[in-house]
């Protein structure tokens, strides 16, 4: 069996000119987020032990907390609300679609029985408030003309909703039932978000407009705004109050989040500015922010968390994050004698991690170019994706040196390196092959099959090429060309992967339909057969340092375990380890196996004998 031992997770999904909702419980130190169509619920206390909800069938949007805490409401951008669990088997408790389109916002009423969402629909429906066991409406929201991107329930009675859009209004409805009241139009932009204090007296929106101002909690009546005095030079996202109702925590496109006392007489007055250490460009802007207990957390348009302390703002934020895209390839290395994992997601991020700690830096590159084949060797990254190129790219710490670059003149497929010769590299396309020397080309084989996948003996004297047919080309290298040796026909799909073995005797296969094969190398003979348990395309394989285990990784979402001494019918498979498929797998121990996949999340498995 295998028993999971820690969770990188994923960051929220962000959007440029967009704030992103975080939900807090404020009885505890947990916090929701979405990404995808996984629902992320994390503790602050125990940061590798996140619990991804993976139940909607289209991206979620919004995820709230209920008032006792027993109980998350999550929404997503075709309409759907889905009330689950928090605890336990997470049971699903009532599934409504009180909207015909994206719900942006979604607040429970402090009584935990009703539901309001605000969002995209047809016609005039963008918002809707509801009985939570029943979907029962209660109330009427007409007033807005757009897309209602926030609404706040007020925490007190009597109850009150107010909701603010792309139409620059912000709309105040009394009941329940709800009825419209009335609209202010005091702003000039998208209204981005609106909040009430936990005590119920005042309710806050902030704008494009970059203004933040401020309204009675009863009647709806501006009362103040927030100074412009120091105020944000950008268009402002987010909104989140303290838990005594007395400051406000703003956050910016100017890629700052601000502090704000809130007078008697309902203004702002800035206290404190804070400016969360960035990587440089609009991926620093600000897009959401929580205030919860004493904890103060803003997360950036490129997924960086930053958590500050209430009590002291001049500490240093700690600084975490994840993948936001698919994870589509990983890989260990040693530095500084500490094992680190290396992950990729096609939209060229690369992150590492500290088995046991979590995130330890995104390694920053000057070119920020997509990946889809990665190899790393002797402190070298090499890469390739969509632009005809070949990357080579020296590693420090979490800088990256001066790159270079080859241009092989044809979309790579799959990339392999000699790891006892890392000097020689072997690109494969469509149709050929190309043998790189210190990123110089040397050759360009044209091997007449269509090409899908290749390996590289670890000596550099033998390749294996994957074709469209199913078959495995075995050439040696023979100088700068290559020559046919064998080809190897069992597989019955396309050729997906191909892994040699650490101690280079064996060499496992994989293809589109679900089969992987161990080979043995001399004789090219089967070693481990029947290896046909997975109902998807295998996506990627993994050996053990050992070469005692191979691990291969599907579209079905399960990792499968072999080990070579027994017959595949004995496999240990992990079912469901990531929402999407499989798309990464590496070795960190024997008996230790780190997974990635489409869910942006990473996670660590110890293998236990059965």
């Amino acid at each position: 069996m295998a028993e999971l031992v820690e969770t990188y997770a994923c960051a929220p999904t962000t959007e440029r000119g967009r704030g992103i909702l975080i939900s807090g419980d404020p009885k505890s130190d947990c916090f929701l987020y979405c990404n995808g169509r996984s629902v992320v619920l994390r503790s602050l206390a125990t940061p590798l032990q996140p619990f991804v909800y993976g139940e909607h069938s289209h991206p979620v949007s919004v995820a709230r907390f209920s008032p006792n805490g027993e109980w998350i409401a999550s929404a997503d951008v075709s309409g759907v609300v889905r009330v689950w669990g928090r605890y336990g088997d997470r049971a699903l408790k009532n599934e409504f679609r009180p909207l015909s389109g994206r719900i942006d916002d979604l607040q429970w009423s402090p009584d935990g029985q009703r539901i309001v969402v605000s969002g995209d629909g047809r016609g005039k429906s963008f918002v809707r408030a509801f009985m939570w066991d029943t979907g029962t409406t209660v109330g009427d929201f007409d007033g807005h003309s757009r897309r209602v991107l926030s609404c706040t329930f007020k925490p007190t009675r009597p109850f009150r909703i107010a909701t603010c859009g792309e139409d620059f209004l912000v709309n105040f409805y009394e009941g329940p039932p709800f009825k419209f009241a009335h609209s202010l139009r005091d702003h000039t932009n998208f209204v981005n978000c609106v909040r009430y204090a936990p005590d119920g007296t005042k309710f806050i929106t902030v704008s494009s407009d970059k203004k933040g101002l401020l309204y009675d909690g009863k009647t709806g009546n501006k009362i103040g705004e927030l100074s412009s005095e120091g105020g944000h030079t950008g268009s402002i996202y987010a909104v989140t109050w303290s838990p005594d109702s007395k400051q406000v925590l703003t956050v910016s496109a100017d890629k700052t989040a601000k502090i704000w006392e809130i007078t008697d007489d309902g203004n702002g007055k800035l206290t404190k500015t804070l400016t969360p250490p960035g990587i440089g460009g609009v991926d620093d802007m600000l897009v959401g922010c929580l205030w919860q207990n004493d904890k103060l957390l803003t997360v950036s348009l490129g997924g960086f968390f930053n958590l500050y302390s209430a009590s002291d703002l001049d500490q240093d934020p700690l600084t975490f994050s994840g993948h936001i895209k698919n994870v589509n390839s990983l890989s260990c290395v040693v530095q500084d004698g500490q094992k680190r994992i290396l992950s990729t997601s096609y939209d060229g991020v690369i992150m590492k991690w500290i088995p046991g700690f979590g995130f330890s830096g995104r390694i920053l590159r000057k070119e920020n170019a997509q990946i889809k084949c990665f190899w790393v060797a002797e402190g070298e990254i090499y890469t390739s994706a969509y632009d005809n190129k070949v990357w080579k790219i020296p590693l420090d710490g979490n800088q990256c040196g001066e790159a270079e670059s080859i241009d092989i003149g044809s979309q790579p497929k799959d990339l392999s390196l000699a790891s006892g010769s890392p000097a020689l590299a072997l690109v494969v396309t469509d149709s050929g092959a190309v043998i790189l020397k210190d990123l110089k080309i040397v050759s360009n084989v044209n091997l007449g099959i269509t090409v899908t996948a290749v390996a590289v003996s670890h000596e550099g004297n033998e390749v294996i090429v994957g074709g469209q047919d199913g078959k495995l080309h075995v050439y040696t290298v023979d100088g700068n060309d290559l020559k046919e040796e064998a080809v190897i026909e069992k597989h019955r799909g396309a050729i997906t992967a191909i892994k040699y073995s650490p101690d280079g005797s064996m060499y496992a296969s994989a293809d589109t339909n679900r089969e992987a094969v161990v080979w043995e190398r001399a004789t090219k003979e089967v070693k481990l057969k029947n290896m046909l348990y997975h109902t998807a395309r295998i996506n990627c394989l993994a050996w053990s340092p050992d070469s005692r285990l191979i691990a291969t990784g599907s579209l079905d979402t399960s990792v499968i375990v072999y080990e070579l001494d027994k017959p595949a019918s004995a496999r240990i498979t992990i079912k469901g380890a990531h929402l999407g498929g499989v798309y990464g797998l590496t070795f960190i121990e024997e008996d230790c196996i780190v997974s990635a996949g489409e869910d942006a999340c990473i996670r660590i498995w110890k293998i236990v004998p059965q």
